[in-house]
């Protein structure tokens, strides 16, 4: 109501504007009448406008509120009772008609000449539809009306205006916000929405939704575009609203967007209804051509009712969210990333010039991997230092390194924009994904997979998939090529401030602890699928996992992969349970990684994760642990060359495995003492720690070991030059070997028995044992051991006189050993044997 009377000056008199002020707060007023039906307030306010000076009811706002009042049809029978029960008999109406004036103040300059009195007085009322108007709706021409109004739908067709002085030429609205001097980068994405406007749809105008997170540079980059293509794509103007979508409270209602765009195009009068807006608004753009850019939505519903009718029009939405109601529209989605390095770079050098830029290159590089490609970062940084002329870049790369993070040095003038818009991200989600968003904020994780969500928010996979869509919906978070999810790197430091800030450390430490019991509960899946025939030490859970919440493997590839695929996050869990004091976990993991490291052959992490583990089951107090690491950890240090390492780990193996009385840990550590000295040339030392090692496996009844010291003792054979004898013990390698189903160890005796029959008889027999093992490590996905099995073919190929045939696998193999360990591959690669040329 207060918005209503609002429309009266002081002592109720009309302000000079006119109805329009009244009308607006009417409209507003009738709409909540009609939903809450408080009588009493309508009444009061009759009461207030017929108490209005001057002898009743102010023209302007009578001809508000009758107008206003028909549109409301409940409003309307409440305010014709009134009118009846206080007596009125009428009311004036049209917002052009005037009181007359008081007596004596009429003059011929006024145009308001004495008439005689037998005449009745001359219409008061103007209210002429000429013929340049364009009227949208019901249309009253009248004088002095008695009693109620009843609008229904008619249709005014103005009579042509008379010869007279052209009306002005309407002025096409140019409002789309300037484009900033800086902006860089998006010629890619610029690229695809040309190519988009190109390929319109047949019965809709061109609706692209760009989405993506706050600071990303959504609006510049509309902006740019709908600029770009002008006036040849958009001749009959450039609207723009905000839509004030950073929060469910501020966000605009459609019917406000609609008046303002509705007023933008010269509509004189906006409809009170949403639905009469809608379709007035349709209406004036269905034969026009223009561009709109929608900024910063918050859903899908608060942008569909202002798209435009017709087809020629180009829509571009922005907002936070992604807007997937809108595809069902026929929208276009487009989700904005951060700039690249090098656009990055460009901005920064745009701004504080390239000069400077160029006198620390490392320094600045430093700034924009720390901004996280983020534009508004990057910008908030370059003004930082344009202020700062004599400041060295190094300076402000220290600053947003500081432990106060980024989002406390990007700031300006005491306004810290990024963080703030990140805020307003996090205060519009829902309670779900308000604590999914702080618990993945307080991990020490890159991604995440959807199980691990689901464990650590203890909710349903169902139910998790629904929070997690939240946060996808509000580009909070994004999902990579592999499946899973991530944060933006300055998003990911809101979320850890977040959580730090809101939650107790017992909370955030039961997250963690969940997080890493999954990933060791995954990898030790992992782990018994790759080795079946290797013991497993055995596992503790703070959270024990369901098996339905670990991943599923259809087989050794996929199980391989995994470990492959989430080795840096396993390590990371392994740092955390050290820093946190939970070594039986991270020297767990570590043990679960074996056969990763063991077939994938990455030497620096098997090396730093076993170090790690050793430690860790040290202080664990666990014996078996501590030498189970050490003879795993000496295996990474033997094939990296580092021989001498590995022999004091080994040496340490088997004198804590003698001490505790432990033979078959003992034949473990000879085994590598062995190996130790098969790769340093001493081939009879080697000898002797295998024949030992076999003895206590022997003994003990230990049949793989048996196996496995076979392998190692046909190996030193063909290094010695006896062929038949490397023959004989790979053949009984295999044998053995196959009785305990250990295929990936039979696939390694099958590889050195080709290549030992080729060295032994001369002819292709061979070949076939190494093309069966070939492909076992090719389905297993052991990158290490194809590319023994190809060197090995290549070798075998040269010596039966197929240099050609051998080129070729010469090439696979170093391509291989390049991803798992360089130094075979440069060793490969100058053997004189290699293809000149191949790679």
């Amino acid at each position: 109501m207060s918005r209503a009377l609002g429309g009266l000056g002081p002592d109720g008199a009309p302000p000079p504007h006119g109805s329009r002020e009244a009308r607006t707060g009417l409209d507003e007023l009738a709409a909540d009448l009609d939903r809450t039906q408080p009588d009493a307030a309508l009444g009061e306010l009759w009461v207030r406008a017929r108490s209005a000076p001057d002898g009743g009811i102010p023209a302007a706002f009578a001809a508000a509120l009758l107008a206003t009042a028909t549109q409301h049809p409940a409003t309307e029978q409440r305010l014709g009772d009134l009118i009846r029960r206080t007596g009125a008999t009428s009311l004036p109406t049209g917002a052009d008609e005037v009181p007359p004036p008081e007596p004596g103040h009429g003059t011929p300059e006024s145009g308001d000449a004495p008439h005689p009195a037998d005449e009745p007085p001359p219409s008061r009322v103007h209210n002429t539809v000429t013929g340049d108007s364009q009227q949208y709706g019901p249309v009253v021409q009248a004088g002095r009306i008695t009693g109620p109004v009843h609008l229904h739908s008619v249709h005014v067709h103005a009579a042509p205006r008379a010869a007279g002085p052209a009306a002005p030429e309407a002025i096409a609205p140019r409002q789309l916000p300037p484009t900033t001097s800086h902006f860089t980068g998006r010629a890619e994405d610029l690229g695809l929405f040309d190519r988009l406007l190109a390929a319109p749809l047949p019965d809709a105008p061109l609706l692209l939704v760009l989405s993506g997170p706050a600071g990303v540079g959504k609006t510049s980059l509309a902006t740019a575009w709908l600029r770009a293509i002008g006036e040849q794509a958009c001749p009959d103007g450039q609207l723009y609203v905000d839509l004030r979508g950073d929060t469910l409270q501020g966000a605009l209602p459609p019917t406000v967007a609609l008046g303002l765009l509705l007023r933008s195009l010269g509509a004189a009068s906006v409809p009170a209804g949403e639905a009469e807006q809608i379709s007035l608004w349709r209406s004036m753009t269905a034969g026009r051509r223009l561009a709109l850019l929608l900024d910063n939505a918050l859903t899908a519903a608060q942008a569909r009712p202002l798209i435009p009718g017709g087809t020629g029009s180009v829509v571009v939405v922005t907002s936070r969210q992604r807007l997937t109601g809108l595809l069902v529209d026929g929208a276009r989605s487009h989700v904005l990333r951060p700039l690249g390095a090098e656009a990055g770079h460009a901005l920064l050098s745009r701004v504080i010039g390239g000069e400077r830029v160029a006198r620390e290159p490392e320094a600045a590089q430093r700034v924009v991997d720390l901004c996280a490609g983020l534009p508004l970062a990057v910008s908030l940084a370059s003004a930082r230092l344009a202020s700062r002329p004599r400041q060295p870049i190094r300076v402000l790369a220290e600053a947003l390194a500081h432990e106060s993070g980024p989002l406390t040095a990007l700031h300006a003038e005491g306004v810290h924009p990024v963080r703030n818009a990140l805020d307003a991200s996090y205060d519009a989600l829902g309670q779900g994904a308000a604590l999914l968003y702080r618990r993945l904020g307080a991990l020490p994780l890159l991604t995440y997979d959807s199980q691990l969500i689901a464990c650590i928010s203890e909710l349903t996979a169902h139910q998790s998939e629904e929070v997690l869509d939240e946060l996808m919906e509000a580009n909070l978070v994004e999902d990579d090529e592999s499946g899973r999810y991530r944060f933006h790197d300055l998003v990911r430091v809101h979320a850890r401030e977040t959580a730090e800030r809101l939650d107790s450390a017992e909370s955030r430490t039961g997250t963690v602890r969940r997080a890493v019991d999954w990933h060791l509960a995954a990898a030790s899946t992992a782990q018994r699928l790759l080795t079946p025939a290797q013991a497993v030490l055995p596992r503790t859970y703070a959270y024990p996992c369901e098996p339905e919440a670990l991943p599923r493997f259809d087989g050794e590839r996929q199980a391989l992969a995994w470990l492959e695929g989430h080795r840096l996050e396993l390590v990371a869990c392994v740092r955390e349970s050290v820093a946190r004091g939970w070594h039986a976990g991270a020297w767990q993991l570590v043990d679960a990684m074996w056969p990763y490291f063991l077939n994938v052959r990455h030497y620096d992490l098997w090396i730093e994760a076993h170090e790690i583990g050793r430690d860790a089951a040290r202080l664990d107090g666990s014996a078996p642990a501590f030498r189970q690491l050490l003879t795993s950890g000496a295996i990474g240090l033997s094939a990296a060359g580092k021989l001498d390492e590995a022999l004091a780990w080994y040496e340490e193996a088997l004198d804590a495995a003698r001490s505790a009385g432990d033979r078959r840990d003992a034949g473990q550590s000879l085994l590598g003492l062995g190996a130790c000295c098969y790769e340093a040339g001493r081939l009879d030392r080697a000898e002797e720690y295998l024949r030992e090692a076999r003895a206590l496996w022997e003994e003990c009844g230990y049949v793989r070991g048996v196996g496995l010291v076979l392998t190692l003792q046909g190996e030193v054979a063909l290094a010695d030059g006896d062929a038949p004898r490397a023959v004989a013990r790979f053949e009984e390698s295999r044998r053995t070997l196959a009785s305990v189903d250990d295929a990936h160890n039979v696939a390694r005796a099958r590889a050195f028995l080709g290549r030992a029959r080729v060295r032994a008889e001369r002819d292709a027999g061979g070949l076939a044992e190494l093309h069966g093992a070939l492909g076992v490590f090719e389905e297993s996905g052991a990158l290490h051991w194809q590319a023994r099995t190809l060197e090995m073919l290549g070798l075998s190929l040269t010596e039966l006189g197929e240099p050609d045939a051998a080129a070729e696998h010469f090439v696979r193999a170093a391509a291989l050993f390049d991803t798992t360990s360089p130094k075979d591959a440069a060793r490969l690669r100058a053997d004189p044997r290699f293809p000149r040329g191949g790679g």
